[in-house]
């Protein structure tokens, strides 16, 4: 096979085509589809926060719960500052049942942009901890 017959690179916009399809297909609840739209995104593109995010995403709403750990995890080692994936981290940590852990980053996320929905998964948190120390 010659190297004009392998299969081309996806360029730049057919790159871009795919992160958008896959945005909505997340929005729409298939994360599987989604995940599938980003494969060759996860391969070439692994130190980038978007990519990562999104991915943690559909992990997430598929219920691949370590996958998303690991996505959200990466997206904050490239950007601690990102207040929206330390967030979604405490929610998979949350359901990974590591309460303690999923308090500090929901408290770390509040504490960067204090809008309700953060503050409202704390207090979820705070009474299921609560519960278990009863």
């Amino acid at each position: 096979m010659t190297d004009a017959a392998a299969a081309p690179e996806p360029d730049g916009e057919s790159r871009f085509r795919r992160f958008r399809n896959a945005e909505h297909l997340v929005a729409r609840r298939r994360p599987l589809d989604a995940l599938k739209e980003l494969e060759p995104l996860l391969a070439d593109e692994q130190d980038k926060p978007s990519v990562q995010l999104l991915a943690g995403r559909a992990y997430f709403h598929s219920a691949q719960l370590r996958r998303a750990e690991r996505a959200f995890t990466r997206v904050l080692e490239l950007d601690p500052t990102d207040h929206y994936a330390r967030f979604v981290l405490g929610r998979t940590l949350q359901r990974l049942g590591r309460l303690a852990e999923a308090l500090a980053q929901l408290r770390m996320a509040s504490a960067m942009n204090p809008v309700p929905e953060y503050l409202e998964a704390i207090s979820e948190v705070r009474a299921r901890i609560t519960l278990s120390d009863h």
